[in-house]
């Protein structure tokens, strides 16, 4: 008899310890990976591992990171924007256009993408909290709809200094140095997007961690109907979280812009699978079980260091997506392992 309890506990034993490794891998996964990574490319490249080469690594996951952080905003009151990516495109287009076509200043170059931006996320969350469309529905609607008024406005041309004009002249206007700043600059030596990351990566982390708004938010998120009967109002959050993936959307549309110097219809197509995956595999760092910016800026390192140096080694850029799919797959089964853990 106490043979058999012994042998039946070792299963137990094994399972206990199974267990244990999966839930370490699920909560630090994502460090070892990025660690691992560092290694294997340094050894590979002796150029990866430099000062210049990481600014520039976070110079390109700014953009992501932002973009990242109004997905994030989404997920966490269990919605998902899929009109990000087109969102901006649009920042890109009109910011430009605001300097290039009709000769105004930085400002109108900043707040006028900023409004628009707000405005969509803004008819994303009358479709999804008023209408009650399917979030993912309404967001793939609009961004159908952005792609379109893109071509509209722009005639699939990309928008430049001394761009020719349809009448045949010129454009009037040039994109400004203190625009291009914003994307181009550096402050003692740290480029100025990551320094509009990292301000905006601590004040969202703080917000959502520290205040009464960020704790309604995930209490929306977690239970919208028990939420409810406790008198958050739940569908005003939800609003708030969209208008804000649209605002960080046009936020890195215009850092976009700046960067590359001219506006772009396509531009932010790439950022929507890149954003997706660092939201994703932030839900897994250190066992947050749950969307948070923290988690996302790692999932954007994570994305960055691997692109740049499979860029250094020369990979191809189609093959690049694969990686991209591989990662999203990753990030999936990560999000999913640590909910069954809760």
């Amino acid at each position: 008899m106490e043979q058999s309890i012994e042998v039946a506990n070792v299963p137990k034993k094994k399972t206990k310890s199974k267990d244990g490794w999966i839930r370490f891998l699920t909560k630090y996964g994502t460090i070892i990976a990025i660690l691992l990574i560092i290694a294997f490319f340094s050894i590979l490249s002796d150029e990866f591992f430099t000062y210049k080469n990481w600014t520039d690594i976070l110079r390109s996951i700014s953009i992501t990171t932002l973009v990242a952080i109004g997905v994030t905003l989404s997920l966490i009151v269990k919605g998902f924007d899929l009109s990000v990516g087109s969102t901006v495109s649009l920042a890109t287009i009109t910011s430009t256009a605001v300097m290039v076509w009709y000769r105004q200043e930085t400002v109108l170059a900043i707040c006028i993408p900023l409004l628009v931006g707000l405005l969509v996320g803004l008819i994303n969350a009358f479709l999804i909290v008023k209408i009650r469309l399917p979030d993912m529905l309404a967001t793939l609607g609009m961004m159908y709809m952005i792609n379109g008024l893109h071509l509209t406005i722009t005639k699939g041309y990309s928008i430049y200094n001394n761009m020719p004009l349809q009448d045949g002249s010129l454009a009037p206007g040039k994109i400004l140095p203190s625009f291009l700043f914003i994307g181009q600059g550096e402050i003692f030596s740290v480029p100025f997007p990551v320094i509009v990351m990292f301000f905006f990566v601590i004040v969202i982390h703080l917000c959502l961690n520290f205040t009464k708004f960020g704790r309604l938010l995930y209490v929306t998120g977690g239970n919208e109907e028990a939420a409810r009967l406790s008198g958050v109002p739940v569908n005003r959050y939800k609003a708030y979280a969209y208008a804000l993936s649209g605002l960080f959307a046009s936020i890195a549309g215009i850092v976009l812009a700046s960067r590359i110097g001219t506006g772009q219809v396509s531009a932010g197509a790439s950022l929507l699978m890149d954003s997706v995956a660092a939201a994703l595999i932030g839900y897994s760092v250190f066992g947050a079980n749950k969307p948070n910016v923290l988690g996302t800026f790692i999932g954007s390192i994570l994305i960055g260091i691997l692109l740049n140096g499979l860029t250094m080694l020369n990979v191809p850029y189609y093959a690049q997506d694969i990686v991209k799919g591989a990662i999203l797959v990753g990030a999936l089964t990560l999000m999913y392992k640590s909910r069954k853990e809760v």
